[in-house]
């Protein structure tokens, strides 16, 4: 079976290439911009790895972060933050993510971080 990665960004272009390079890779692969919804969708999909955009539209990611490691079902599912702000003075531990890549990403530092996470 294939490991799903719920991937959630308010930006359509990094959606798409991180859609077709996970997909590439062999990963079911769910993209949403909907931050609202995220819980009911993971608890659908049921990801095996989160990857959330740092900065959405109307929400903070760190209430996102803690929702779904709250949650008794998603509690364990691993969460990684794409952030563009990884030089700024933010304290990332306290967002309860698993790790972080900076953005702009190279699809190789993707993958790693990726496999890291979801295949250990």
């Amino acid at each position: 079976m294939l490991k799903r990665i719920l991937v959630l960004d308010d930006n359509q272009d990094i959606l798409d290439v991180v859609e077709e390079a996970l997909s590439y890779e062999k990963f079911q692969v769910l993209i949403t911009s909907d931050s609202y919804n995220i819980i009911e969708i993971a608890k659908i999909f049921r990801p095996d790895l989160f990857i959330l955009d740092d900065k959405l539209a109307g929400r903070r990611n760190d209430e996102i972060c803690r929702q779904i490691k709250w949650h008794p079902l998603l509690s364990n599912t691993p969460v990684m933050l794409c952030s563009s702000y990884l030089q700024q003075n933010v304290d990332f531990s306290s967002m309860a993510c698993d790790d972080i890549i900076a953005k702009p990403f190279g699809l190789e530092e993707l993958m790693k971080k990726v496999n890291n996470l979801i295949l250990d």
